[in-house]
């Protein structure tokens, strides 16, 4: 190993990362239990009925038409009005989650799950003393394909943020290996839309700077990175180098989900805000579903053009995770908060205060659910 390379870079190549992300997880999960529901467009969520619900997940039948996660179920219905409509049965993708995990814990205790559907692995000293984390993942794939009758992605690398980006290239049913010698030239080809913490917006500015690719971003210091973007910037200068020393943090307890997005141009009027925090909320919402949490206290962030930061929040009785409620309390927040010559920068929304495992179970949750979808 050549001796220029930094020491964090040497001490992450040692590492043996595996990421799993399961293939349409709810959608084939209704197709696995149900004959009548396979080799058809499945959507799973709420009703387009009425207000609408949202698109947990959709089969890769009903993705061929464009439908996606986080997707209006009105939507979904007008680009495929064949679409079958399926309640979320939660209980069955948590209890097929944690069958995922024992197949996991087969191998290594270094499991990071980051929803129901998927989880990082850290098999640098695995328990069954194989050595090859490509082997371990084709064992874990071939275990779940048949033992629970679905199918799984796998990306595989040194590091965490290439092993997720390796699991979504081939899929479905796909395995992924992207090896230390060639992680710099894959990041370098990456386009800027594919790097963790790119949104849309960010990606739109960037793309305007002449930056469309890893390469692209490479060519600009870390001083350069972080004047035009904020703190990501020292994050995009290392991983476009291949370096990301996050460890796998097993049995991490979430205590809040959020999402934001910087914007190239300071937002000045509150139905601007409003049209940005709904499709943040959309985001929020299909981040949620995926890891089956529901909360009751829902936090705006402001971030101003003079960079000083406000956070506001709304708590309800009940807890939900839909993006109707999230986005009726977002507008409440907003019309509780003083913005009056306000330049926005920055917004996020984040939903805290889960539900404990015991109150999804009680009749004021199941009765919740029904509400919800």
């Amino acid at each position: 190993m050549p001796d220029s390379l930094p020491c964090s870079l040497k001490k992450s190549l040692q590492r043996k990362i595996i990421h799993i992300d399961m293939d349409a997880f709810y959608a084939s999960v209704e197709q696995r239990d149900f004959p009548e529901y396979r080799d058809q467009p499945i959507v799973v969520g709420g009703s387009p009925e009425g207000r609408g619900g949202v698109v947990a997940t959709a089969s890769y039948e009903a993705r061929r038409f464009g439908i996606r996660s986080a997707m209006s179920s009105k939507t979904a219905q007008r680009l495929c009005p064949q679409a079958i409509f399926v309640f979320p049965r939660f209980d069955v993708y948590k209890a097929v989650s944690r069958q995922i995990h024992q197949i996991f814990h087969r191998y290594t205790d270094l499991i990071e799950p980051l929803s129901l559907d998927e989880a990082y692995l850290d098999v640098t000293e695995d328990k069954q003393g194989i050595g090859y984390a490509m082997e371990i993942a084709t064992a874990i794939k071939q275990s779940i394909k048949e033992e629970l009758g679905l199918t799984a992605s796998a990306g595989v690398s040194v590091n965490k943020f290439v092993a997720k980006i390796a699991s979504d290239m081939e899929k479905p049913d796909g395995l992924t290996f992207i090896g230390p010698s060639k992680i710099e030239a894959f990041m370098e080809r990456l386009p800027v839309e594919k790097f963790y913490g790119v949104g849309k917006v960010t990606a739109a500015k960037m793309k305007k700077m002449g930056l469309h690719t890893g390469a692209d971003l490479k060519n600009l210091s870390e001083a350069e990175l972080i004047r035009h973007f904020g703190k990501p910037g020292k994050f995009y200068y290392q991983i476009v180098r291949g370096i990301d020393d996050r460890p796998v943090e097993p049995d991490r307890e979430t205590k809040s989900i959020s999402v934001e997005d910087t914007y190239q141009e300071d937002l000045t009027t509150k139905e601007s805000m409003l049209q940005e925090l709904e499709t943040l909320t959309e985001k929020l919402a299909d981040r949620l579903s995926r890891a089956g949490l529901k909360g009751r206290t829902v936090t705006v962030k402001f971030k101003f053009h003079d960079f000083v930061i406000n956070t506001r929040s709304h708590s309800l009785l009940t807890p939900f995770n839909d993006s109707i409620r999230i986005f009726d309390t977002v507008r409440i927040i907003l019309d509780k908060t003083d913005l009056t010559l306000k330049k926005v920068r920055l917004l996020g929304v984040g939903l805290s205060n889960f539900e404990s495992p015991g109150e999804q179970n009680s009749p004021a949750h199941q009765a919740n659910q029904l509400r919800l979808f």
